[in-house]
């Protein structure tokens, strides 16, 4: 199990969780940040610093946002496991779910 990050994320990109997270698994994409599911050790410290509360247990992500889930696992796809975000700063694309949501203001 891991950790995912959904919708409420998308153009906000706050980074506290970022700060927070001890094993640096929470990477930047250009619209929203993502949590590699195999670096992840399930914490937990992520989701309480989330002033927009887009952090959620897999099994309890909500409904509207499951498609996440697999969006934070195949944004690794082509990455692997680069073994912390901090390493490759701003990753300049997004999941196609994300890139297609609507700008938020």
């Amino acid at each position: 199990m891991t950790y995912v990050i959904a919708q409420p994320c998308v153009d906000v990109k706050d980074k506290a969780c970022i700060e927070e997270c001890p094993v640096d698994c929470i990477y930047e994409g250009q619209r929203m940040l993502y949590i590699h599911p195999e670096e992840c050790v399930d914490c937990g410290a992520c989701e309480p610093v989330c002033p927009v509360e887009a952090i959620f247990y897999e099994d309890d992500t909500p409904a509207e946002w499951a498609n996440y889930h697999q969006a934070n696992v195949e944004f690794f796809v082509s990455l692997g496991s680069p073994g912390g975000a901090s390493k490759l700063g701003l990753i300049e694309e997004d999941h196609p779910v994300v890139a297609q949501q609507p700008v938020q203001a």
